[in-house]
């Protein structure tokens, strides 16, 4: 027979091998591997560059591509190639040019259709949509940055802006979001610190909001040795994005007077997204291309109160413009959401912890945006050492009086 201590231990004991078994289970993540096979060929890597834009510089090597995750961010399905849809929907408009593409619900996360989420591709100038982020989370929208000659004479396509003149980050932020200015984007990057900082600064923020299969090498999406991201993570950084006030202004915006430079006028520069002007509810998005990329698209609209929003990659403008494709998604996304049809897969990214980092608004919990698209464990690495610790002295501290007892018994 069994002395009450003796039982009072064993129970101790149970109780923390089940915590110290059972916690990681807890929080494992869903989903499924996701391999690079046959069937998945841009699961490692973008498609092969047709020129030398990725040709590393001479004694430099071109970074490792960043692993596949075991688990495929925004669940099971998202680990698909090919078009990942809902049972019993019909096909998305036949005249998508784009290698991979995602439709999903910007206030819910609900991915509602897709086609190859997570295969990699280069995003061209839609990576601006980081830089974005950066800028706003780092500098005021009133304070003035003054461009270089180096920034000002960047490969185009250009806004104009002027070697020595002095512009606000709420100008230069328009430039580089309504007319994908290239020379803006490299002012940027010389006031966060250089392009290398730049970048830098870029790729932590991705690794930060949980967009696993980006990396960027250019701040304004000219090719680069590594550059790549996914339909997943350009939808999670988009949504990320359009909750920043100022990034969905700037987006939004058809037209503004850009300040001219060394005492010369102002003069307008226009939106380059044409559904800004061509679709009923456009909220604003962000058009890019390069030889490498091929023609890349994310947009947002609005519809019966419902925002969507569409990313596509690697597109042609034949036989219509990317833009007129991305409507056409956008229509079938519509009709797609209003069949109540199960979503495929959800939008998950991690708050960034910077103070000027706007929250998610309340109840998003269960929306899973504000949660990791590879959760981590909440309790943290430093809790479960300090448990086991707790643990060990508890265990210590009954044996220790359970020996004194039976000692004092003899």
């Amino acid at each position: 027979m069994h002395t009450r201590p003796t039982r009072s231990l064993r129970l101790l004991l149970a109780t923390v091998l089940s915590m110290l078994v059972l916690a990681p289970v807890a929080y494992a993540q869903p989903g499924t591997a996701a391999a690079a096979d046959e069937d998945c060929p841009n699961r490692l890597l973008p498609p092969p560059p047709v020129d030398t834009s990725e040709r590393p510089p001479p004694g430099q090597e071109s970074p490792e591509p960043p692993p596949v995750p075991d688990r495929a961010a925004g669940g099971e399905r998202m680990a698909e190639c090919g078009l990942v849809l809902p049972p019993d929907i019909l096909n998305p408009p036949a005249g998508t040019t784009a290698h991979s593409w995602m439709l999903h619900d910007l206030d819910t996360g609900d991915v509602l259709v897709a086609k190859n989420p997570h295969g990699r591709y280069r995003p061209a100038s839609l990576i601006k949509v980081l830089l974005a982020l950066v800028v706003l989370d780092e500098m005021d929208t009133d304070e003035r940055i003054t461009p270089t000659t180096t920034d000002a004479e960047q490969e185009c396509t250009c806004v104009g802006i002027k070697a020595g003149s002095s512009y606000t980050v709420d100008d230069l932020l328009h430039g580089l979001l309504m007319r994908s200015g290239n020379d803006v984007a490299h002012a940027f990057a010389t006031a966060l610190g250089g392009v290398p900082a730049a970048v830098a600064k870029m790729n932590a923020l991705a690794e930060q909001l949980g967009a696993r299969d980006t990396h960027a090498a250019t701040p304004s999406g000219l090719d680069g040795p590594g550059m790549m991201s996914s339909a997943y993570d350009l939808s999670l950084i988009f949504n990320y994005a359009m909750r920043q006030p100022e990034f969905a202004a700037a987006v939004g915006t058809r037209t503004i007077e850009f300040p001219g430079g060394n005492g010369e006028p102002a003069f307008p520069i226009y939106n380059d997204n044409r559904l800004l002007s061509d679709y009923p509810g456009f909220l604003g998005g962000k058009t890019g291309f390069t030889d490498d990329a091929r023609h890349t698209y994310v947009g947002a609209a609005q519809r019966d109160g419902r925002r969507l929003a569409v990313v596509l990659l690697r597109g042609e403008q034949r036989p219509t413009r990317l833009s007129e494709q991305a409507a056409e998604l956008l229509d079938y996304g519509f009709r797609v959401a209003a069949t109540g049809a199960e979503p495929v897969g959800r939008i998950f990214y991690t708050e960034p912890t910077s103070e000027r980092a706007t929250p998610a608004p309340e109840g998003d919990e269960e929306a899973g945006l504000a949660s990791s698209s590879t959760p981590e464990d909440p309790f943290g690495v430093t809790g479960w050492v300090i448990t086991l610790i707790a643990a060990v002295l508890s265990i210590g501290g009954v044996i220790l009086v359970h020996r004194r007892r039976q000692a004092e018994g003899q």
